[in-house]
């Protein structure tokens, strides 16, 4: 049996400083650690419960099937900073027929990001009688 003690995710960008600029500014992901120097330097962010390692350099656009689902507060507001800070969205907030509100906007690289919004009714966060 493996035994997980932690785990993050990694991305190998075609610009890692787009890319730091895009997890780091935009999203405004916090630093959880950095290490070695030059453009290829890594950079940890937390990513709620997990990890996001930015680092290394890849020669071309990585086929696009990772797929990062966030979880935020607000989707409306993060809406209105992500636009301010020049993020394309590529589908505004919506409430999904399961409940969840999600937007979806991608990394530099093509990379898709679902933020969702958890209602406050929503089973995932409620459920009555327990």
């Amino acid at each position: 049996m493996v035994h997980v003690l932690s785990s993050r995710v990694l991305l190998r960008p075609v610009d890692p400083e787009r890319s730091r600029w895009f997890y780091g500014d935009a999203l405004g992901l916090a630093v959880y650690r950095e290490f070695g120097t030059g453009p290829e330097r890594g950079t940890v962010y937390f990513l709620g419960g997990g990890f996001l390692e930015v680092s290394g350099r890849a020669a071309e656009p990585p086929a696009p099937h990772l797929r990062l689902w966030l979880q935020v507060a607000d989707v409306a507001a993060a809406h209105e900073e992500l636009t301010a800070a020049g993020v394309a969205v590529l589908r505004e907030p919506v409430q999904e027929p399961w409940g969840l509100v999600e937007m979806w906007i991608a990394d530099p690289d093509g990379h898709r990001i679902v933020l969702v919004e958890v209602p406050r009714d929503h089973p995932i966060r409620y459920r009555p009688g327990i």
